[in-house]
């Protein structure tokens, strides 16, 4: 399995994916999933992948060739629209290659991808690109995408992620976000890529490989499961015997009772009753 996932920012890019795949409990590799497309001074582009990995690598195999067919390439986008409008492209010519033979065997045609950067003085900009090579963007009321294994790491997203938070506070965040990934689905592993882009800068900014020996990582993973306990212990316990205390989880101003099943008789006789027939109310007088 894998976790992606980026954001975008008034102030820049963050990008962040583990490396883990597998193919059962007692089959698994370290591939990156992160891929940069750099031309300083002109264009930073970042591409994270997820789903079947024999797909996911030979659409980064057809945009290789589009390149070395001189025909329209991410590197010659004049934005980051179109950019994105041929790496749908690329998915789509896959598809139309690999998707029958992988139908014949029962496997799906599975790609996700999440695409970003900027390209000369256009604003930064993040897409999602699903597996029929269409895509949407992340705006200001959603500023992130997630791909793989996504519902662990979603909650710290939401509650902190706005179109405001700075570059640093961004990563912090997708750290954490992967961190919870990390302790509660094993199919998602270290090391980590984690790469911040600030705006207008055209090169990549800052780059980090992520292993169990990053000390960064290491404090964030104690300081995270630390600090949730301490808070966790400050919250008040539910009352149940004062309605008037505003900790009160059966206030008087409403009725609580459960759903309540309707008894069964277990004494009752599992037979059914003897049948009478009826008898013919003519039949005396006929005698």
């Amino acid at each position: 399995m894998t976790y992606c996932v980026a954001a975008r920012l008034d102030s820049g890019l963050v990008f962040l994916a583990d490396s883990r795949t597998n193919a059962g409990v007692d089959q698994i590799s370290v591939f990156r999933k992160m891929t940069v497309f750099e031309r300083p001074g002109d264009r930073v582009m970042v591409l994270m992948s997820s789903g079947n990995l024999a797909v996911s690598q030979a659409v980064l195999n057809a945009l290789a060739r589009q390149h070395d067919e001189g025909g329209e390439t991410v590197w010659n986008a004049p934005d980051m629209f179109e950019a994105t409008r041929r790496v749908g492209a690329a998915v789509r010519d896959v598809y139309h290659h690999e998707a029958p033979a992988l139908r014949e065997q029962g496997v799906d045609f599975n790609v996700n991808l999440i695409f970003g950067g900027q390209i000369g003085a256009e604003r930064c900009r993040l897409f999602q690109v699903y597996s029929a090579g269409n895509f949407i963007e992340a705006g200001q009321e959603c500023p992130y995408f997630q791909i793989g294994e996504a519902k662990y790491g979603k909650p710290i997203l939401d509650r902190v992620l706005r179109p405001d938070t700075s570059l640093d506070e961004a990563a912090k965040c997708a750290l954490i976000s992967m961190d919870s990934t990390l302790r509660s689905n094993i199919s998602v592993g270290l090391p980590l890529d984690l790469l911040v882009y600030d705006t207008h800068s055209l090169r990549v900014t800052h780059f980090a490989s992520i292993d169990e020996h990053n000390e960064y990582f290491r404090m964030i993973r104690g300081t995270w499961g630390e600090r949730l306990r301490q808070v966790f212990a400050e919250i008040p316990d539910p009352l149940w015997t004062n309605p008037d205390a505003p900790e009160s989880l059966v206030p008087l101003s409403r009725v609580h009772q459960p759903l309540r099943a309707e008894p069964v008789d277990t004494l009752a006789p599992s037979y059914a009753a003897p049948q009478v027939l009826a008898e013919d109310p003519g039949k005396d007088q006929a005698n």
